[in-house]
Order: C-alpha cells, then structure tokens, then sequence
C-alpha cells in the first residue's frame, strides 16, 4: 500500500510540473521569455531544481553588463565557485566611465585561467575563460589595453568571438594605441569589428606571422586616426569584407597625426576589397579630392556614402580634368551628408553623371541630399526629375523631398481639375 501511494505521490509531482516532459531546447526559449519580463522571476524558477538551474543559468548570464570594475572582479570571484558560468555568458559589455582601478587588485587569481598573472590583470583573465563568448563590447580605461590586447593574440581565447566594439579611455582625450589590440583583424572567427577613438601608424600589422583569411564582414572606423597604408595592410586579411565606415569630427581633437588628408588614398586602401564590398560610408569632413574617384573596380557596391559632392568630383582647379567619374557599376544609392551646389564646376559635373545615369550606373536609383542654407540646385532637382532618379531631400518641406513622375503628376493635376469642377458645382 505504501508502494502505491509513493506511486500516487510521483504521479502528482509528475502531473503537477508540466514543464518537466519539454525539451530543454523549448524550456529554453520559454525561459529566455521569461527573462525579458522578469529576471528576478527567472531566478525563482532556477530554485526549483538542478536541471531548471542549468536551464536559467544559460539564460540568466547569457548577457551581462559590467558599469563598475567592482562588480566584474566580484563576478570573477564566483566563477572560481561556479566555472560552469563563464561558459554560459554569450554577450558582455564592459563599461567604466569613469571609474579609477588603481585601488582595485588586479593580480587576484583567476581559476581556469592559463594567463599568467603577473603580466597580465584580472578582468582580462575573467573574459579569458568565458569560451562560448560572441559579442565583447569594451569601453574602459586604457590600463587594461595591454591586457585584453594578449586575449586576441592567443589560439584559444575568444573563440567563439563574432561581434566586438572596442574604446580605451586615455588621458586628455587622446587617441589609444591599436598596435596593442592589433591582433584583433587576424581573430579567425570575428565577423563585425568596430574601433573608436584608437591611433595607427604606417606599420601596419608588422609581424611576420600573418592569417591567411578571416570572416571580416563589417569595419566600423569611429573618430580614428589611422593611417591609410596601415589600413590598406589590415585589409588584405579578410576574405570578403561587405561594409565599410570611416567617420572623423569636423575639427579631430587632437589633431589627426597618422591619417591621410585624401579620400582617394582610403578608396585604394579599400581596393582589395574592392571586388566584395556592397557598402561604403566616408563620414569625415576634413578629407578632400584632388582628383574624380575611381570607383568602377567596385563591382557589387550597391551604397556609397559622402560628405560632399566634390569629395567624389574634386574641386575646380585651374588644371583640365575627366568631365565624369568612376561610379560603382551597381550602385543604387548615393548619398551626401552635406549640401550640395558649393563649387558650381561640380554641381555641372553631377549633371551631366545623373544625365548619363544608364550609361554609367544603370541600377542607380536613388540620391540622397540635405536641404541646405541655400537648397538643392533647381538644375540638379530637373536632372533627376528628367531621368527618373528620385533624388530625397532631408530637412525639406514634404514636397520638395520627392519628385513625381509623368504620369502621377497628370494624375494629380486631373485630381485637381476635378476638384475644382466639383466646387464650382457645388456653388
């Protein structure tokens, strides 16, 4: 009889937790569910037993944000309890902005890791054994530069990385150090990169052993100061690089030391990409043209993005020049990020590109604008309008932002007619 009530008494636990007969991949999604709404409920249910702790644990330290080096060295300590954790995070984010660490131990042991801790701190030990690691966002002081440096130069740190941004914080501002971090373009599973604020010299990556190819797909190149040979030498490892953004302050602060002051030296920086990039944003005001671009070895780029018409056209000079340029023969979209109609030499020029639009690019489709003190050049605006380019303007009234064509502008002025035939009917 007692046999049968414990069979009883299983059979209500059994019936009473439904969840136990899912997989775990669908309790996971549920679990993920749950802790969008509610981590702290999250953490109830991981009490329940040692497979829902498993469960949650995945979910609960899957992504975690560190604003204080404190709560980062705290967190190392319990994964010396728990190393099973560090595997479990996919996502981390390192933000001190304005923490000192001068009065924390970075030298405390950090179990699991094989970094030696006399040359290198205690935060960069933790990120070391989190082996399931995909997206790293680093925005901390530039005395952890060395140590996270070394992460990206090992075989089996990071392996997993896919997405990484990274910021050190130096002193009056400037500009930190890339070469220390330099290793980050030959991590051989990393697919999105972006740099901020960091300086590189015309080295390069100045080693003898060099990767062959990696998964690069996107570099993003915020307010740097790099040299354009340097970037030129880091772009021939990946193999097939589909986006590129370069953007600069209009008065850097410092001055710009390493960098080129041409967007024609960055264009052929970018050649070796040429032939995979789909999509390329120059945001930098200060560089200029003393030439037309050359752009039509860029054969799938569909988005290019600029400052100014004359960084793609050059400005007016005494000397006689081509009267077009070398557009990417796919291109769809081409945008400025200031007004046009400055130099009245290139304004003719982007006449005559946008007159010659299924000759030299015939997917283009659109080109976009701002308004400007002075507004868009009515000849630039008749150009596209004769073509059929939409040409969309920012910052202007609703209908100077889009041009119609032929036949809806019939439409809308019959529209009209009849509107006004209705009113004198009506009167």
């Amino acid at each position: 009889m007692s046999l049968g009530a414990n069979n009883d008494a299983s059979g209500e636990r059994r019936e009473g937790d439904r969840l136990a007969i899912l997989p775990d991949e669908l309790l996971l999604q549920i679990f993920e569910t749950l802790g969008r709404t509610s981590r702290k409920s999250l953490c109830n249910v991981s009490r329940l037993n040692k497979k829902y702790h498993r469960l949650s644990d995945a979910v609960l330290y899957k992504s975690i944000l560190f604003e204080t080096p404190e709560l980062h060295l705290t967190f190392s300590e319990s994964l010396s309890r728990r190393p099973r954790r560090g595997s479990a995070i996919h996502e981390i984010k390192l933000s001190y902005p304005s923490s000192e660490l001068s009065h924390l131990a970075l030298d405390g042991p950090v179990h699991n890791s094989y970094l030696d801790p006399k040359r290198v701190d205690g935060l960069s030990r933790t990120l070391s054994i989190m082996s399931n690691l995909e997206t790293l966002d680093i925005s901390v002081p530039d005395v952890l530069l060395h140590g996270i440096g070394t992460l990206f130069n090992g075989p089996f740190d990071l392996a997993c990385l896919k997405t990484c941004s990274l910021f050190y914080q130096c002193a009056n501002d400037a500009y930190w150090d890339l070469r220390e971090n330099i290793h980050i373009f030959a991590h051989p599973t990393l697919e999105n990169l972006t740099i901020k604020r960091a300086k590189l010299d015309e080295r390069g990556f100045d080693f003898i052993e060099r990767p062959h190819v990696t998964p690069l797909k996107r570099l993003q190149l915020v307010e740097c100061d790099i040299n354009d040979d340097a970037l030129a030498d880091v772009l021939e490892f990946p193999e097939a690089l589909e986006e590129f953004v370069m953007t600069q302050t209009e008065h850097p602060e410092p001055e710009l030391e390493e960098s080129s002051d041409s967007l024609s030296d960055y264009i052929v920086a970018l050649n070796s990409q040429a032939e995979f990039l789909r999509r390329v944003t120059f945001d930098s005001p200060t560089l200029h043209n003393r030439k037309t671009l050359r752009l039509r070895d860029f054969e799938v780029l569909k988005t290019l993005r600029l400052n100014w018409d004359h960084q793609l056209f050059a400005k007016s000079s005494k000397k006689p020049r081509l009267h077009s340029v070398g557009f990417p023969p796919e291109m769809e979209s081409l945008e400025f990020f200031n007004e046009l109609g400055t130099d009245a030499e290139v304004t003719d020029l982007i006449i005559v590109a946008i007159e010659s639009k299924e000759m030299i690019a015939k997917n283009w489709k659109t080109m976009v604008v701002v308004e400007g003190e002075n507004g868009v050049p009515l000849e630039i605006k008749n150009a596209c309008r004769a073509v059929g380019l939409q040409l969309d303007i920012i910052g202007a009234m609703n209908e100077d932002t889009a041009f119609d064509s032929d036949e809806s502008r019939d439409t809308k002025l019959g529209t009209e007619s009849n509107a006004s035939e209705n009113i004198e009917t009506d009167l």
